[in-house]
Formats: structure tokens, C-alpha cells, sequence
């Protein structure tokens, strides 16, 4: 049981993946909303899509379904562009999180440099706001980061934990160190990236860890075990790294 002391941490399923199974071949099967829908009913508290610029999993129909058809709620990844804030401005999703996005990644390979492009992020993030948006940015566990992101008026930071999940020295010391700074300067804490069961509780362990999007291993793994047992099974470990 989570302690009294520290609420619960969430967990965010991202289900582009499906979508891209979906566009790999045409056609409407199998549905990111469909799936959205089971993983809501297997106890996800969220769920994550990203429109990308080229539409490559994701597309501007699914986030419209997936807005008017779920009960918990929906984060809309997206790049810092004019497009995508018009587009989120409209839908009204519960959360947007920013990221970095090149057309040639596979994946989101890091964190957004948010100290380089405070005067033209801190507008798109007001925006949004303004609209009633949650704003979450994507960053990776660096101070300077972490201070612009708070200088931007987002109430939220997801830390980048891809270095993590590959192993590299260090990484976990500087995750908790962000999320220390950031929850001291008043931002809610997510983190994600790379996520597995192996490699998640210590990160869950994190007491600023408000919740973590976990994407690519879920849908993967459902292909063995479903993804019921899969949210279950992730939920399980999470719960039991934030009580220890």
C-alpha cells in the first residue's frame, strides 16, 4: 500500500505504438482508441498520444476520439510549433507535454532546451494555459533546465529517464536530484522514457514522482502477456517501489 504520507504515483500509457501497428499496414485495426479504452479499464490513470508534425502513429482523428470517449485523462504530446498549439488549443486535452521532435528520430531522443528557447516557448505555454491546459515539459535532469521550465509558467516537468534506462553512470543520482529542485521551486514531478519492469522502481522510488508515461514496453509486452496484465503488472511494481 502507498504511504499515507506520499499519494499515489500514476501511471500515463502511451499508445502511439498501436497506431503505428495500425498505419503500418492501412486500414483501422487495431484502434489507439480501443486500446485506450482496455487500458483505462485495466487501471491506467492516463493516457498519452503524440502528434507528431508528420503524422507518423497518431493521427488528428484519434486524438478527437480518444478526447470524447475517455473518462481519465488525456495528455497530448506535441512539438512547441504554431500548428500544434492551435491544434491543442482546439482539444482541449487535459494536459499537453512539450517535446523535442526531429523528423529523421525514431523516438524522442531527449530533453527540450527549454534555456535556449525560453522567449519563444514561454508564449506557446501561456497559450495554453490559457486555455485551461495542464503544461508539462519534457526536459532532461539538468538544473539550468529545470529553472527555465519554471520561468516558462508550466506546472509541470517530465524528466527525460532514456540515459537511465541505458545505463548510464550516474543517471539515477541525477534524476532524484531534479526532482528534488524541481519540486522545490513548486513544479509537479513526471518522468518517463525507456521504462520497463526492471527498471522503473527506483525511479517510482523518487518521493517527488507524481507519475510516469510508459509507452513502447507496455504495448511491446502486451503482445506476449495483453495488455491488462501488462498495466496490472506495471501498476504493481510502481505501487510497491513508492511504498518501500
Amino acid at each position: 500500500m502507498t504511504s499515507a504520507l506520499r499519494p499515489a504515483v500514476h501511471l500515463g500509457v502511451n499508445i502511439d505504438h498501436v497506431a503505428t501497428v495500425r498505419n503500418a499496414r492501412g486500414g483501422a485495426h487495431p484502434d489507439p482508441v480501443a486500446a485506450a479504452l482496455l487500458a483505462q479499464h485495466a487501471g491506467a490513470d492516463g493516457i498519452t498520444a503524440h502528434l507528431r508534425e508528420d503524422r507518423r502513429h497518431i493521427r488528428d482523428a484519434d486524438l478527437t476520439r480518444l478526447r470524447d470517449a475517455l473518462k481519465i485523462p488525456l495528455n497530448m504530446e506535441m512539438a512547441a510549433t504554431t500548428e500544434m498549439v492551435q491544434i491543442a488549443s482546439t482539444l482541449k486535452p487535459h494536459a499537453c507535454c512539450i517535446v523535442p521532435e526531429r523528423r529523421e528520430e525514431l523516438t524522442t531522443e531527449g530533453g527540450l532546451n527549454v534555456a535556449g528557447h525560453l522567449s519563444t516557448l514561454t508564449p506557446q505555454v501561456q497559450r495554453l494555459i490559457d486555455k485551461g491546459i495542464r503544461v508539462s515539459l519534457f526536459i532532461d535532469p539538468d538544473m539550468a533546465q529545470i529553472e527555465a521550465a519554471h520561468k516558462t509558467g508550466a506546472q509541470v516537468i517530465e524528466l527525460h529517464t532514456g540515459a537511465y534506462a541505458e545505463g548510464h553512470q550516474g543517471e539515477l543520482t541525477r534524476l532524484k536530484n531534479a526532482a528534488t529542485a524541481a519540486h522545490t521551486l513548486g513544479l509537479e514531478v513526471h518522468a518517463g522514457h525507456g521504462l520497463t519492469w526492471e527498471n522503473v522502481g527506483p525511479i517510482a522510488a523518487l518521493p517527488e514522482i507524481r507519475e510516469l508515461n510508459i509507452g513502447h514496453f507496455l504495448i511491446g509486452q502486451a503482445i506476449f502477456d495483453g495488455l491488462p496484465v501488462v498495466i496490472a503488472e506495471m501498476k504493481r511494481r510502481i505501487a510497491l517501489a513508492a511504498s518501500a
